[in-house]
């Protein structure tokens, strides 16, 4: 297939494309605060928290990111507590600590300085190779591609690219592409035209094909395919979990908060008590979650009647959790952390547990 690709290639107006796309993008671009400048850790820190995330949602958190931790030196040099909570509900908090991790080995090795070289920079966590070629191609002007889905989506289009984009072994025939068609005066303007491209007028439904800036160089819509490219095949559907879990209060009006161990899914965050419910145990599920706070954390809980449910959404499973209330009745030696709720602020949560509180918060305790 790649032959296939470099053929296509050859008789491609490779001068003319790169010329519509960046005098397109130049004149249409949004005014994205990571645009401000070329700052290469700032280009990083927008690349990571763009993974799976609408760019609305991450304007303000990366406002609020780049405030709160504006160099380099201060994202290393942070707690990572605090961290964890500047990215509270962006969700994929690997990404993150695997972001503070690179930078401290940028601090320590490079001095502060995101390195520019390919080899440099992809040995850094969490730096694969899209994220390589944005902050090369963006930051320092390096012809190098930044292949994500978006990218694959407007040049299987645009190159009939009859290739299932789901498929690992496929980002190569379009890295090799992108080397190819990449404006070599101006890379940092192709890969984000190619990318602004996808965002506003390639989209993965409905394509804006009449306002494409590069319509005539355009095979897909040539040959009236547009809609049928990419190829993705279907993802499996994620396992639904049940789940409870337990608000827990005592007489003085502190919250009982447990942290999640420090690898594995949301590793590091805080959270409420809970636990996988087992559908065959004949128990109720609050009897189950009092059994759970008694043996697991040696507490004794005058529990509620069901409060209200949360379900959140991974790609892999979706969590069903049922949310109950208790009132603490008597400590043993527990491992959970007592707070306030003034206190309750300092600490990361994922959403679904954010969601948990705000049921607490509505609930009638008289």
């Amino acid at each position: 297939m790649i032959n296939d690709v470099q053929n296509k290639l050859q008789s491609f107006p490779i001068k003319e494309f790169q010329d519509d796309l960046i005098n397109w993008y130049l004149a249409e671009k949004r005014d994205l605060p990571w645009r401000k400048d070329q700052d290469p850790y700032k280009v990083w820190v927008s690349e990571i928290m763009l993974q799976q995330t609408r760019v609305d949602t991450v304007i303000p958190y990366f406002n609020a990111f780049i405030t709160k931790f504006p160099t380099i030196n201060a994202l290393a040099d942070a707690d990572e507590e605090e961290v964890l909570k500047a990215w509270e509900g962006l969700g994929y908090y690997s990404r993150v600590r695997n972001l503070q991790a690179a930078v401290k080995e940028v601090k320590e090795t490079y001095s502060g300085k995101v390195p520019d070289s390919p080899l440099e920079i992809s040995k850094l966590k969490g730096v694969g190779p899209y994220t390589k070629g944005a902050i090369l191609s963006i930051a320092y002007n390096i012809p190098e591609p930044a292949v994500d889905g978006n990218v694959m989506r407007v040049l299987s289009r645009i190159l009939s690219i009859w290739e299932d984009i789901a498929k690992p072994k496929t980002r190569k025939i379009f890295e090799e592409a992108t080397y190819e068609l990449i404006s070599k005066e101006d890379p940092s303007s192709f890969n984000q035209a190619v990318m602004e491209l996808g965002a506003l007028i390639c989209t993965p439904t409905s394509p804006k094909c009449l306002l494409c800036p590069v319509r005539e160089h355009c095979t897909a819509f040539d040959e009236g395919v547009q809609s049928e490219l990419p190829i993705k095949s279907k993802k499996k559907k994620p396992k639904p979990l049940q789940m409870a879990a337990a608000v827990l209060y005592d007489n003085t009006g502190k919250l009982y908060i447990h942290k999640r161990p420090p690898a594995g899914l949301l590793a590091n965050l805080w959270e409420y008590p809970n636990l996988e419910l087992d559908s065959m145990s004949g128990k109720t599920y609050r009897d189950q979650l009092g059994e759970f706070l008694l043996n697991e954390y040696g507490i004794e809980a005058e529990l509620s009647e069901l409060t209200g449910t949360v379900e959140h959404v991974f790609s892999h499973l979706i969590w069903n959790i049922s949310v109950f209330i208790g009132k603490v009745k008597n400590v043993n030696d527990t491992n959970l952390l007592p707070v306030t709720e003034e206190e309750l602020q300092r600490y990361a949560f994922p959403v679904s547990h954010q969601k948990i509180y705000q049921i607490y918060k509505k609930a009638d305790l008289s």
